[in-house]
């Protein structure tokens, strides 16, 4: 009986450490890794698609993620939180403010439009960061003649009483 508790344990703590694992977030990617991911959003592109997202980090409620962008993409507002935005290569326009032209809802967070009418636009490099306030419209065009690569993380908006008192 002993020997089958044993086992039981045994076993559990093993499956338990395996589904942990498995659940793990990605807290750490390298150079290397991220250059991968490029050469993956340009494989993965279907046709003339503007944009191609790839995974970076996750840790819950956040997630970076590696925008490939060798096209200009519909403007964006998202209504529920705030996005960084880190040049990782190229170079670009990023038009923030003003309205959103054909305004479409994309669900229930996100409005999308053809382009934005009055808005402020701002030439970013590599290594330029930009954050885009909730509520805000926004639209990246790449220039140069070649693709931007950016990463990109959506913040929440945080919780009542933030930031707490240190």
């Amino acid at each position: 009986m002993r020997q089958r508790f044993l086992l039981a344990v045994a076993l559990a703590a093993g499956l338990s450490s395996t589904v942990a694992f498995a659940q793990a977030p990605n807290l750490f990617m390298s150079e290397t890794e991220i250059a991968g991911l490029v050469d993956k959003a340009k494989a993965d592109r279907k046709g003339d698609a503007p944009m191609v997202a790839e995974p970076i980090l996750l840790l819950a409620p956040y997630r970076a993620q590696l925008e490939y962008r060798p096209g200009t993409a519909p403007a964006a507002i998202h209504e529920k939180d705030a996005e960084l935005m880190v040049v990782l290569s190229g170079t670009g326009t990023i038009v923030t403010g003003g309205k959103l032209v054909d305004e479409k809802r994309a669900n229930s967070s996100n409005v999308l439009g053809a382009s934005i009418a009055g808005g402020r636009d701002q030439s970013v490099v590599k290594g330029d960061m930009l954050m885009v306030p909730a509520n805000t419209p926004h639209q990246v065009i790449p220039t140069g003649g070649a693709p931007i690569v950016l990463m990109t993380m959506h913040v929440p908006f945080p919780p009542a009483n933030w930031p707490p008192a240190n």
